[in-house]
């Protein structure tokens, strides 16, 4: 061998050891669901179990001045040709009075809602960040996307690459909890509308 590739050889070998490094580093790519994730889990389960349970006598009032309102509302309207204009009058101002403490009652109550369930939000995805780290480190993944984000726009995702069932396992065995009862309404930490909205007063027919 020519001395010239003698020289060469350790420099040859030191592409071929970092040829092999880069196809060792993480290159594969996963998706999430944060949001279904944080809900699936038991945590996330008893969680929202433990929210409705506080909310439930709130709910239950606002309902209640709800269906208040509505009655005075259908009294106002079959009443139009039997009420005087002074009646009319005092039962319009006050279904007005009535709608706008209620409208700001519910708002303030959806305010504070909210609020709870961004604080259990963030604890519990402070938790799983951790599991989906270890997993991600595990299993070679060099990005990992959250499809639940509408900052993430991910146009096109096969299901081998949802990580989501694998999280929520994972999750689930490294923070076991008692599994809460299931509940007949929609998770309250994922996006829905609100249950009550505010009531509007109908047009009065002449």
């Amino acid at each position: 061998m020519h001395l010239n590739q003698l020289w060469l050889l350790p420099f040859a070998a030191a592409q071929i050891v970092g040829v092999a490094a880069a196809q060792n580093a993480p290159s594969k790519v996963g998706i999430i669901s944060i949001q279904n994730a944080i809900v699936s889990t038991k945590d996330g389960q008893k969680a929202i179990q433990e929210l409705e349970t506080r909310f439930a006598p709130k709910k239950k009032e606002i309902e209640k001045r709800q269906q208040g309102i509505q009655q005075l509302q259908a009294q106002l309207q079959k009443g139009g040709s039997v009420l005087s204009e002074d009646q009319k009058r005092k039962l319009m101002a006050d279904i007005d009075m009535q709608t706008k403490t209620f409208n700001r009652d519910v708002e303030d109550a959806s305010q504070e809602l909210e609020q709870e369930q961004a604080k259990i939000f963030q604890d519990l995805s402070q938790k799983m960040m951790v599991v989906i780290d270890k997993y991600a480190k595990e299993k070679g993944y060099a990005v990992i996307l959250d499809v639940s984000s509408q900052q993430t726009p991910v146009l096109y995702a096969a299901n081998e690459v949802d990580i989501t069932k694998d999280i929520i396992e994972l999750y689930d065995k490294a923070a076991p909890a008692a599994p809460a009862a299931p509940s007949a309404s929609a998770p309250i930490l994922a996006p829905r509308p609100p249950a009550i909205k505010p009531v509007t007063p109908p047009a009065i027919k002449k």
